[in-house]
C-alpha cells in the first residue's frame, strides 16, 4: 500500500489511538507479568529486590516503548524494516568479536550500564522484514523460485550467526517462526515438503558428524539430546535438570502446594527456577489448575493477534500481527514443552514471565508493533 494511498484511509488520530488500541491484549500482557512477578518473589524466598523488583521496571520500560511504538503509522515502521534488520545482523556480527561470554555461551553485549541480546532483537526485526518484503513482492510471485530464495537467505543468515554463539533455542525460533512467515505469505506448500525433507537429511548428518572434525553441533549440545532421549542415564549430571523439572511438575497435583510453599524451589533442588525453569514452580506451587490458568492467558493473546491480523486488510499490517503471534506462541509452546521433556533442553525463556531484560523488553515492543498494525489499520471513508 503506497503512502498515496495510506492517506486516502480512515485511521483514528489524537486521543482516538488510544481508544483505538487493542485493550484486551494489553490486559492479558499485564496480567501475565503479573504471575511473573510473583513468582520471582517466590523463587527468590521472599526477597523482591532479588529478581522481581528489577523486572518490575524493565515492564514498565517496556510498557512505555509498547505506547510509543504503538502511535507510530505503521507505514513508517514498514519502510525502517529493512534498517532495522541490517541493525540487528550488525549487532549479531559484533558479538562475534566483542560479545560477552556467560554460562558457556557468547550471546551478549555489554555497554556498562545494560547487557542485552542482540539475537532477541533479530526474532522481531526477522517478522518486520519478512512482512515487508511479501507486502512489496506481488502474490502471484511469491512462488517463484528466486522470490523465494530471498526470504531464505533473510532467515539462514542470522540464525547461522545465533547458532555461532551457541543458541540453538534461538537460531530454531528463527528459522520455524521465518518458516511460518513464508507459510502465511502464500508460498506454494511443496517448499515446505522440501524444508522438512532438507532438515530430516541435517538432522542426520548431524548426529553423523558427532566426534569427526566436522562436528555441526558443540558436545554439550548432542548431550542435551542424549539426556532429552533417556534423563535417567545420568540423573546426578546432565539429566538432572529435567529430572528434578519433572518431579516439581507432577508433584505440584491439581491445586499445587500453594505460594511459596514449593520444595523443588525453596530448597534449591530445581535448577534455573527463575529463569528457563519458572513453569515448573508455577506448576509446583498452583497444579494443574495454575498452569492450565497460564496456558489459557497465552493462548487468549494469541487468538486476539490472529483476529486483529485476519481482520486488517493491509498485508504488511497483517503479516506483521501474525508474526509476532507466532514468535509468542514459539516462545511459550517450547519452554513448556521443554520443561515437560518433550523437547530437548534449548534455554527458551518463558514470555514475561522469566527472569530476564532482553527478552521481555523486545517482545513489549513487539507487541508495540502489532499494536500499531490494529490501531491503523485502514478502514474506507
Amino acid at each position: 500500500m503506497s503512502y498515496l494511498e495510506y492517506n486516502l484511509k480512515t485511521v483514528p488520530s489524537g486521543f482516538k489511538k488510544i481508544l483505538a488500541l487493542n485493550w484486551p491484549i494489553i490486559f492479558l500482557l499485564i496480567v501475565i507479568s503479573g504471575i511473573g512477578f510473583a513468582m520471582l518473589y517466590s523463587v527468590s524466598g521472599g526477597i523482591l529486590e532479588r529478581w522481581a523488583q528489577p523486572q518490575i521496571q524493565r515492564f514498565f520500560v517496556g510498557m512505555v516503548g509498547l505506547f510509543v511504538v504503538a502511535m507510530v503509522p505503521i507505514w513508517f515502521w514498514r519502510n525502517m524494516s529493512f534498517i532495522s534488520y541490517i541493525f540487528a545482523v550488525i549487532l549479531l556480527v559484533s558479538v562475534e568479536f566483542v560479545g560477552v561470554k556467560g554460562m558457556g555461551a557468547q550471546r551478549w553485549l555489554d555497554f556498562g550500564f545494560f547487557r542485552f541480546q542482540p539475537s532477541e532483537i533479530m526474532k522481531i526485526t526477522l517478522v518486520l522484514v519478512l512482512a515487508a518484503y511479501y507486502d512489496w513482492l506481488p502474490q502471484k510471485q511469491t512462488s517463484s523460485p528466486i522470490w523465494v530464495a530471498i526470504p531464505l537467505i533473510l532467515i539462514v543468515f542470522p540464525a547461522f550467526l545465533v547458532l555461532r554463539q551457541p543458541d540453538l533455542g534461538t537460531a530454531l525460533l528463527l528459522v520455524i517462526g521465518g518458516g511460518a512467515m513464508i507459510f502465511m505469505a502464500g508460498v506454494h506448500w511443496g517448499y515446505f515438503i522440501t524444508v522438512i525433507s532438507s532438515g530430516i537429511g541435517l538432522a542426520v548428518a548431524v548426529f553423523h558428524s558427532r566426534g569427526t572434525t566436522w562436528q555441526l553441533l558443540k558436545d554439550y549440545q548432542y548431550t542435551r539430546v542424549d539426556t532429552f532421549l533417556d534423563p535417567s542415564r545420568d540423573p546426578l549430571g546432565t539429566g538432572y535438570h529435567i529430572t528434578q523439572a519433572k518431579i516439581a511438575l507432577g508433584s505440584g497435583g491439581w491445586t499445587g502446594r500453594g505460594f511459596m510453599q514449593g520444595t523443588q524451589s525453596r530448597l534449591n533442588f530445581l535448577p534455573e527456577k527463575h529463569t528457563d525453569f519458572i513453569f515448573t514452580t508455577i506448576s509446583e506451587e498452583f497444579g494443574f489448575i495454575g498452569s492450565i490458568t497460564l496456558l489459557s492467558l497465552y493462548l487468549a493473546v494469541l487468538v486476539f493477534c490472529t483476529l486483529s491480523g485476519l481482520a486488517n486488510r493491509d498485508r504488511f499490517a497483517s503479516l506483521l500481527t501474525l508474526g509476532i503471534g507466532t514468535t509468542f506462541f514459539l516462545f511459550f509452546a517450547i519452554n513448556m514443552a521443554m520443561v515437560m521433556g518433550l523437547v530437548p533442553v534449548v534455554g527458551v525463556p518463558l514470555p514475561l514471565v522469566s527472569y530476564g531484560g532482553s527478552a521481555m523488553l523486545i517482545l513489549l515492543l513487539g507487541f508495540g508493533l502489532m499494536q500499531s498494525a490494529h490501531v491503523h489499520r485502514p478502514q474506507s471513508k
